[in-house]
């Protein structure tokens, strides 16, 4: 009678061995990653916000913020394809700026404070020194916002991102009292508009850059055309600026804002109308637009039209400020000495009903 074999238990054994590392998710590395972070959250802390991350959930007060009818503003937005530039440049530490600036920016033109921030980081492996330098980038926008960074989450799906590569996304909530949000109800023609300088691309239209950059045929670490001192790379992850301290300033100080438009994606005609009412258009001179040279060489090298440039970057003015005429000077100087670099661009007029909502004068300095 033959011998019975005692089966082998091999397969059992490595199946039962399996670690959730071994499917390429390294907990260890979430938990290094989190430890590498706290100083940078703690940072943020601001009146109504002074937790631990780690929670399930950040925890605001905005008694203690000192509201007292406030109505809630919320915001998310991401960087888009400049991550990629990140990426491939392997410069991380500034794109959380831009993360912070694309909500908060969208925040402000309501009239609202940000007070809070939480983000979104998924990547296919997690590197905790790469995420470190993101979440110090997220907490220096948090910084010159003035608003906490409360929580996020952190995703590793590999299979879902190729190793190096992420993504990221935010959230932010800010508030007005009640009867204070803008745009304000009393637009009306002959009303002036100011423009706020940008500090370059900010975070739109990053698709069609590294379309002109691979024409170019220029790398990342090549000498910028445009910049001098500067690789390509740095120069085009120039952050957002954000405008928040300065306007919410201008706002309570002047009491004369009326409106504001942050200028992303779809440039000038796509955002100034989002907040004009539709008998009031917006009459622009381009020739009063000093255009940095970004955008110079982007039209240039690319062959965009003036047009395309309008309706995809923001050619050199980051956010638009509509204030009422005899005020205009008083408003101006108040965001210069905040900081900003000011120009009045036009004034509101009556819309006619086939009309569009932006119509330009003069010439775009390409």
């Amino acid at each position: 009678m033959p011998q019975s074999k005692t089966p082998s238990n091999s397969t059992a054994d490595a199946k039962n061995g399996l670690t959730y590392a071994d499917a390429g998710v390294d907990i260890d590395a979430g938990n290094s990653m989190v430890d590498k972070i706290k100083p940078l959250v703690r940072s943020t802390r601001r009146p109504g916000a002074d937790g631990e991350i780690g929670g399930f959930g950040g925890l605001f007060d905005l008694k203690a913020a000192g509201f007292k009818d406030p109505v809630l503003v919320a915001a998310n937005d991401g960087v888009g394809t400049k991550l990629k530039i990140a990426i491939d440049a392997d410069r991380h530490d500034t794109v959380g700026i831009d993360l912070v600036a694309m909500c908060v920016n969208d925040l402000v033109v309501q009239g609202a404070e940000p007070l809070f921030f939480l983000d979104y980081f998924a990547t296919g492996k997690l590197n905790p020194e790469q995420g470190a330098a993101i979440v110090k980038g997220i907490a220096e926008g948090c910084l010159q916002s003035g608003c906490a960074l409360i929580g996020g989450e952190t995703a590793e799906m590999p299979g879902m991102y190729r190793d190096g590569d992420y993504d990221l996304a935010g959230f932010a909530v800010g508030a007005a009292e009640r009867g204070q949000l803008l745009p304000a109800g009393d637009l009306e023609a002959g009303d002036v508009i100011l423009g706020l300088g940008s500090s370059g691309v900010h975070s739109n239209g990053f698709s069609l850059v590294r379309r002109i950059v691979e024409m170019s045929g220029l790398g990342w670490q090549d000498a910028a055309p445009f910049a001098a001192g500067q690789t390509l790379g740095e120069a085009l992850l120039t952050p957002t600026r954000i405008y928040v301290k300065s306007l919410l300033s201008a706002i309570r100080s002047t009491g004369a804002i009326k409106a504001l438009a942050h200028i992303t994606g779809g440039g000038f005609p796509d955002n100034i109308p989002r907040v004009l009412p539709e008998t009031l258009a917006a009459e622009i001179n381009l020739s009063a637009i000093s255009v940095p040279a970004v955008f110079s060489w982007l039209a240039k090298t690319g062959g965009v039209e003036a047009h395309e440039m309008l309706r995809t970057f923001n050619c050199g003015v980051g956010m638009i400020v509509v204030v009422p005429a005899d005020k205009a000077e008083l408003v101006a100087e108040t965001l210069k000495a905040e900081g900003e670099t000011v120009v009045t661009l036009g004034r509101m007029i009556a819309r006619d009903a086939d009309q569009q909502g932006v119509v330009y004068q003069g010439t775009l300095s390409l």
